[in-house]
């Protein structure tokens, strides 16, 4: 199989492909120029390089980012290689990068590579069907979620991916379903379909799928209408004259605060009342926050008789 950089090296020479790489080059890529054993090795003696991993360089004396070791462990990997998991999740826009995570690549099932620190190597039996048609080689938007799937230790965490990545508008559900016909091992398999559901029904994160699931639906809610649009915002679950706010991260800037606040109080102003719940109140206290909702709709309903409120 031949490297995906060839066509680029012939096209703008062994300078222009070093640039596009972030200074990152390999061993394979020098020989590829012209380059002899000699030359490569005095590069690296008088330390104007150094080795990220066997074989894979960076032409520059300083540190290596995060954009480097992704390179480098595709080019330290072979040509039959793919960056895969989170790697291919950030590179397609899916998910927000992490620097403090390990770079994940795919090879495939025949192929055996040592493996090196900050590095995961994955082999698959079906690489080749699961690969986008771009370069860098990586998977699919849809594999790459599925990929991370399959590591997740709970379903929880498997769920917040999913709803992440189809948070971005670069995946859909109508892909992952595919891609899942394919995945019949696949860790968390059985729970994704109704997952995929709900996060096209407008749930954008795990708090929302676990609202949906332990409050709505746990103690026989009707459904909630999810991310309407009102007053230049959107709220996260709808019923007639009752919001609920569903936030998991605690806000200790002012301008976020401030911004719930506008929000509650717009609603009021509707003669809409607000429910605002976080992670806590949502996992430990569903029956609750079940009661409330119930108790906030029987108060609008009092308010303005003949009005169906939660239906």
């Amino acid at each position: 199989m031949e490297w995906w950089w060839v066509r680029r090296l012939r096209a703008g020479g062994l300078d222009a492909l070093i640039d596009d790489q972030d200074r990152v080059v390999s061993r394979a890529q020098l020989l590829a120029a012209g380059w002899s054993e000699p030359r490569i090795r005095k590069s690296l003696r008088t330390k104007r390089w150094r080795t990220v991993h066997p074989g894979v360089y960076v032409a520059h004396a300083g540190g290596i980012g995060y954009a480097e070791r992704l390179l480098a462990a595709l080019l330290y990997a072979g040509p039959e290689a793919a960056w895969s998991h989170y790697s291919a999740a950030e590179q397609l826009g899916l998910l927000k990068p992490d620097p403090d995570r390990p770079v994940y690549v795919t090879i495939p099932e025949h192929r055996r590579v040592r493996p090196q620190p900050g590095l995961v190597i994955r082999r698959d039996a079906h690489w080749a069907d699961r690969l986008a048609g771009v370069a860098p080689p990586r998977r699919t938007p849809a594999d790459a979620v599925l990929d991370i799937v399959g590591i997740m230790p709970s379903l929880d965490k498997a769920a917040a991916v999913v709803a992440e990545a189809c948070q971005s508008g670069r995946v859909g559900a109508d892909d992952l379903l595919h891609a899942l016909a394919g995945r019949r091992r696949l860790r968390h398999r059985g729970s994704l379909r109704p997952i995929i559901a709900d996060v096209v029904a407008g749930s954008h994160s795990l708090l929302e799928l676990r609202y949906l699931r332990d409050v709505e639906r746990r103690h026989g809610l009707p459904r909630g209408r999810r991310q309407r649009a009102v007053d230049g915002t959107f709220t996260d679950v709808s019923y007639v004259g009752l919001n609920v706010e569903l936030d998991g991260r605690l806000h200790l800037v002012p301008q976020q605060r401030w911004r719930d606040l506008e929000r509650d109080n717009r609603a009021t102003l509707r003669a809409e009342a607000t429910l605002r719940y976080g992670w806590f109140d949502v996992t430990n206290r569903p029956c609750d926050a079940a009661v409330q909702v119930l108790q906030g709709a029987s108060a609008y309903a009092a308010l303005a008789p003949g009005r169906t409120v939660l239906a």
